[in-house]
């Protein structure tokens, strides 16, 4: 049940292989390799997008596979998304990832998945697409976006510390045409990570100025942000 909501970071945009050697210890794959599938919808599939991760991943002990929706092979999705320990998302263009996953009925997939226990992973599209929505720029411009697969309750904002994304954030989570909502971010090189029920959500970072953060509304209607203690990885 543990997600991995990642603002950005991990195989394809760091050098370091922390923050994916971290995404691989949480898998509890029973004494055997673990298996991980790639979801690379949200950059169109991008080939080199889906190089990097064989790359990343082929240097690891685990088994990787990627998940091709457009160019699609699998017949049966739910017992090959079912049979991993991981599945990871990659970034990209969020709106479009939720639509062609609605489609061939991904979405109740990774929802069956998650009640299971299966990690779920993912950099800035990636991270997102696990909430009820948070900030993107699927449309262009920055934007509020409300579609997510809502798993977990509230909003995430990747790029945090990209210009215009925290401003938005707080905006969406003030929205007087709805109820106060509250949510998560993180900057580039830090993830927050929301455990199995009962625990509390941590940060993992790359570099010491990355951050994660809680952002929650008061009384009073203002907003209020928690940075996070984060563990500086490896």
């Amino acid at each position: 049940m543990t997600v991995i909501a990642m603002g950005g970071g991990g195989f394809s945009l760091e050098e370091s292989s922390w923050m994916d050697d971290f995404v691989l210890a949480q898998a509890n794959p029973r004494g055997t390799r673990p298996k991980v599938a790639f979801l690379g919808t949200a950059s169109g599939e991008s080939e080199n997008y889906v190089l990097r991760f064989h790359r990343a991943f082929a240097r690891r002990d685990c088994a990787a596979v990627d998940v091709s929706l457009f160019r699609r092979t699998a017949e049966d999705l739910r017992s090959l998304l079912l049979a991993q320990d991981v599945v990871y998302v990659g970034g990209g263009n969020t709106a479009n990832m939720l639509a062609v996953w609605r489609v061939h009925g991904v979405d109740r997939i990774l929802s069956e998945a998650h009640a299971r226990g299966t990690v779920l992973a993912g950099v800035s599209a990636g991270a997102m697409c696990w909430f009820e929505g948070g900030v993107t720029d699927s449309f262009g411009d920055l934007a509020v976006f409300e579609d997510g697969l809502a798993l977990l309750p509230g909003g995430f904002c990747p790029h945090y510390d990209e210009p215009g994304r925290r401003e938005l954030f707080h905006t969406w989570a003030t929205r007087p045409d709805a109820r106060p909502r509250s949510g998560y971010a993180a900057d580039n090189g830090a993830a927050v990570v929301l455990p199995s029920a009962g625990a509390a959500p941590f940060v993992v970072s790359t570099t010491p100025n990355a951050g994660g953060y809680r952002v929650t509304v008061d009384d009073a209607g203002r907003v209020v942000e928690e940075r996070l203690q984060a563990r500086l990885l490896p």
